[in-house]
């Protein structure tokens, strides 16, 4: 496990999209665009169980996120590493994210079962944090 330094931990909880990949059943990377939060030194996002994240990582957990400035998208922070999958039956976290997000609630269908993933990272690769925004 690596820490994430303070300019990381600043991007990720700036409110910027993260593009989350996973890798599919014959080995082709899966992508999706995520909202984000870190929590100590680990990345946490929320996803339907059942959807192709989910079913990637309960059958893989390694996984690949990457953040940039939407302002300055040469700064920018890639974590490696492996994802755990927790229930969310409140579905706290999205509608936490969605409030951050959007500043409203999120409409989730009655029906979904939500998860958290939470990521902590083995490699991290960073352009340009060190630089003022």
């Amino acid at each position: 496990m690596n820490r994430l330094a303070t300019a990381v931990r600043a991007l990720i909880d700036a409110q910027e999209h993260a593009t989350v990949a996973t890798i599919e059943p014959d080995g082709q990377p899966q992508l999706s665009v995520v909202w984000v939060k870190t929590d100590g030194d680990d990345v946490l996002f929320s996803t339907v169980a059942g959807r192709r994240k989910h079913t990637n990582l309960l059958r893989d957990p390694r996984i690949s996120l990457l953040v940039y400035s939407r302002n300055d998208p040469d700064r920018y922070v890639e974590l490696r590493g492996r994802a755990l999958l927790e229930d969310d039956p409140d579905k706290s976290l999205i509608d936490e994210l969605s409030l951050r997000y959007t500043g409203g609630p999120f409409q989730d269908a009655a029906e979904n079962k939500r998860v958290i993933v939470r990521m902590t990272a083995s490699k991290i690769v960073t352009r340009e944090l060190d630089r003022p925004s």
